[in-house]
């Protein structure tokens, strides 16, 4: 494993050392299912080889009022002996996804489909989150720096993490641009569930066409439904200085919306530069909730800015069932640069 060392100031480093927090708070939940504590609990490892501490757990509480609590977030501090370096966070918030395997799997999947229709941020796992890390913003000393906390998560945990970013960077009493490492994050599109299901999938000139046309079809609404459309450009501005860290791979359906969102904002900005300022702001998800709600979404589910870092490599080595899920998955995102052959791109209004 990677130590804190020279190297804090590489991107590689970073998201190395979050993706294994965020292992951590998976590995933290299985060792309180089945019991393991000290020093038979295997979650540690996860977080002492990069000198952090674990500082408290945030949990879920099961349906029916049931005493029990799963973990769903971790608080971890970084304890490395003084002077603290200047790219180390004092504390790093990480967010598990779902389990599927867990016993109580039910209470994940029931907050996927909070995802797919972009209603997460009404559920208790995402408020009891933004009380953590406000409750820990409260306890830094002084006025704390906003890269002194990192958020990080994955799949599910990345949706929640997400959820607090744009909450942090919301607030109009502390406004934090909290530093965010966003591992798989989903986002629901229909465009490549629809071409995986053609007999023969669309080529990429049609799919351009089909985007421009769709583009033009959201900014048209725009004009409609005016008040929606300033609403969202009201926070777009506000959240346009948050980039968060986007890390996807291209084959893995579950985040291929926010690739597709990206790839036609560029598009569209090349090729409509009027129009790209209105339509890249508006969703049909959120124009429908505004629509159909008396009063207007505080969030919308798109991102004004992001580094978007993509993996296109895939492991020849494993079954080809394995293949299918392994592009979901956390482990390849602790893994050196070389070996994922990463792109980023810089999106920002």
């Amino acid at each position: 494993m990677y130590m804190l060392t020279g190297t804090r100031d590489r991107e590689e480093h970073r998201r190395c050392i979050a993706a294994c927090l965020v292992k951590g708070t998976y590995v933290l939940e299985n060792d309180r299912t089945l019991c393991r504590i000290e020093p038979k609990a295997l979650a540690p490892a996860w977080w002492k080889s990069f000198h952090f501490d674990l500082v408290s757990v945030l949990t879920d509480r099961s349906f029916m009022h049931s005493r029990d609590q799963f973990i769903f977030g971790a608080i971890y501090k970084h304890v490395a002996p003084p002077p603290r370096h200047p790219s180390s966070p004092r504390y790093i918030i990480a967010f598990r996804g779902t389990m599927p395997l867990h016993p109580k799997a039910v209470h994940d999947f029931c907050l996927d489909f909070k995802v797919i229709f972009n209603t997460l941020p009404d559920s208790k796992r995402c408020k009891r989150a933004r009380l953590g890390v406000e409750s820990l913003l409260a306890t830094i000393p002084g006025v704390p720096a906003d890269s002194d906390v990192w958020l990080t998560g994955h799949s599910l945990g990345a949706s929640v993490a997400l959820d607090v970013g744009r909450a942090m960077m919301l607030d109009s009493k502390q406004g934090r641009n909290l530093p965010t490492f966003l591992f798989n994050p989903p986002q629901v599109s229909l465009a490549p569930v629809i071409n995986k299901l053609l007999l023969s999938p669309l080529s990429e000139p049609v799919k351009t066409k089909l985007q421009d046309a769709n583009n033009l079809i959201k900014a048209g609404l725009g004009l409609v439904l005016s008040p929606h459309r300033r609403h969202m450009e009201e926070i777009f501005h506000k959240l346009s200085r948050w980039v968060p860290s986007l890390y996807v791979h291209d084959k893995d359906i579950v985040c291929q919306g926010f690739i597709d969102h990206f790839e036609q904002r560029r598009q569209l900005e090349k090729c409509f530069h009027g129009l790209a300022g209105s339509a890249v702001k508006l969703s049909y998800r959120d124009m429908l909730y505004s629509f159909v709600r008396s009063k207007e979404k505080e969030l919308p589910h798109l991102l004004p800015s992001a580094t978007l870092w993509r993996n296109s490599s895939m492991d020849k080595d494993v079954n080809w069932l394995h293949r299918r899920f392994h592009a979901h998955e956390l482990q390849q995102w602790w893994k050196a640069d070389a070996e994922l052959g990463l792109s980023p791109s810089s999106y920002s209004l």
